[in-house]
């Protein structure tokens, strides 16, 4: 069980590390419709480019941080049973629910969309509006953000086996919200 927690915690850094990097997209986005929106109506100059740019980075922003709002308890659930268990209790529907929803259907999901990524990629596919990016990075984001959402999902079922072992005890796990 040693060598499993150690990987959990691994993950974790990993997520945590991903996480903190991608929470500065919101404030690049931020800067390039700001500048766009300056430029469109100071200027009267705009491009679809600046606008798919701030679009694939919103998708980056959700895709890519799905993993670190999981290790941070802060995906919806329906808590009105959840709230009454036990630490025990509690451990056993994540862990169902992890071997049984998460697990499977995120790595269904980044099998899937790896073809998608695939033929944008060696298609060169691009956007068909005028001044539009190339599709590849965004639709590479699918197949990384729900690789990732597994990795992490991985490590909050290793944690509960080790709840459930006895070996681990994981304090109150509210979800998380920084204001």
């Amino acid at each position: 069980m040693k060598p499993l927690l150690a990987l959990a915690r691994l993950i974790d850094a990993l997520t945590e590390r991903i996480g903190r990097l991608v929470i500065w997209l919101v404030l690049v986005a931020t800067l390039i419709s700001a500048g766009n929106a300056l430029a469109r109506y100071t200027l009267g100059e705009s491009s679809n480019a600046w606008l798919e740019i701030q679009w694939y980075l919103f998708g980056a922003m959700f895709l890519l941080a799905a993993g670190y709002t999981l290790k941070h308890n802060g995906h919806v659930r329906i808590d009105i049973f959840y709230n009454r268990l036990g630490p025990r209790g509690q451990a056993w529907i994540d862990l169902v629910g992890g071997l049984l929803f998460l697990l499977p259907m995120t790595l269904l999901l980044a099998w899937l969309a790896w073809p998608m990524f695939h033929e944008a990629l060696v298609t060169h596919e691009m956007s068909p509006d005028a001044g539009g990016l190339v599709r590849w990075p965004v639709k590479l984001l699918l197949p990384v953000g729900f690789s990732l959402l597994a990795l992490q999902g991985v490590a909050e079922i290793i944690k509960r086996i080790g709840v459930l072992s006895g070996r681990l005890v994981l304090p109150h796990e509210a979800p998380e919200e920084e204001v």
